[in-house]
């Protein structure tokens, strides 16, 4: 993920990190990487895990990274716990993310600096959390909060090489489009040495993915219209058809993400 982020920022783009649930969602996902030439981060969160196993897509997924033509980084996302943490580093994953945004600030960088300590034996990135992306990973209820400056220049010294901020931005669906406090980054956008990460991207517009790429935003996670489009693909009780057409519905939301994101061609 460090080299893809360096990339981007390079290119004034941004790389898609797609959730994946099974072995459909990360073949739709590659599919669209390869179709459009374009870098990706295949993720998922430990909230997932009681229904897709670490143990079993863990390897599913660097599998795929390893085959794909084009490059792939392989991330945790919303670690919670450093078990779950130390298990994907001990898979192979590329980079994981340590998510202390429920602790005051102060335990939450002394939970990040312990994750960079151990991520860096085994040469992975890690990605933190300031302030707070509204509802859990899961849907879960849960209150967005918008990131302090002073926080984020803070986690930065923990180095760490992404952070995702709170900016009024929110999992799941929006009930109406956010309003997105674009000031926060106008503020950090060059002064951090860590890559910026926006939570929360389904539903969003073009014109908002846009202006957050142009404030420095460096990685959009993508999750919901992804499980969405899978589920609505799946009709009948042909099996092999639904995997099909669920492979297919995946890579038609992550090939108009990747064009959004202006990461196409960058392969």
């Amino acid at each position: 993920m460090r080299s893809l982020l360096k990339d981007a920022k390079t290119g004034g783009w941004a790389v898609g990190s797609f959730s994946v649930a099974n072995m459909e969602c990360v073949r739709g996902v590659l599919n669209a990487a390869e179709e459009l030439r374009a870098p990706i981060i295949l993720q998922i969160a430990e909230v997932r895990l009681p229904h897709s196993p670490l143990s079993l897509i863990g390897p599913m997924m660097l599998a795929a990274a390893k085959q794909a033509s084009v490059p792939v980084a392989v991330h945790l996302d919303h670690g919670k716990t450093l078990s779950c943490i130390r298990e994907a580093l001990d898979l192979g994953f590329t980079s994981v993310m340590c998510d202390g945004s429920e602790l005051p600030i102060d335990e939450n960088m002394k939970l990040t600096e312990e994750v960079v300590s151990l991520a860096s034996k085994y040469d992975a990135a890690v990605e933190a959390e300031v302030g707070r992306v509204g509802r859990g990973e899961d849907g879960s209820e849960g209150s967005a909060q918008i990131a302090s400056l002073d926080d984020c220049f803070r986690m930065d010294e923990t180095g760490i090489d992404a952070l995702a901020v709170g900016i009024g931005n929110a999992h799941g669906l929006y009930a109406a489009s956010p309003q997105l406090r674009y000031d926060v980054l106008e503020r950090l956008n060059g002064r951090l040495r860590a890559a910026l990460v926006l939570h929360g991207g389904t539903g969003l517009t073009g014109e908002q993915f846009q202006t957050v790429i142009s404030l420095g935003m460096r990685k959009i996670n993508i999750a919901t219209d992804i499980f969405m489009a899978q589920a609505g693909a799946c009709q009948g009780s042909d099996i092999f058809r639904n995997i099909a057409s669920s492979v297919d519905a995946v890579s038609n939301v992550v090939k108009r993400h990747i064009k959004l994101f202006g990461s196409e061609g960058r392969a």
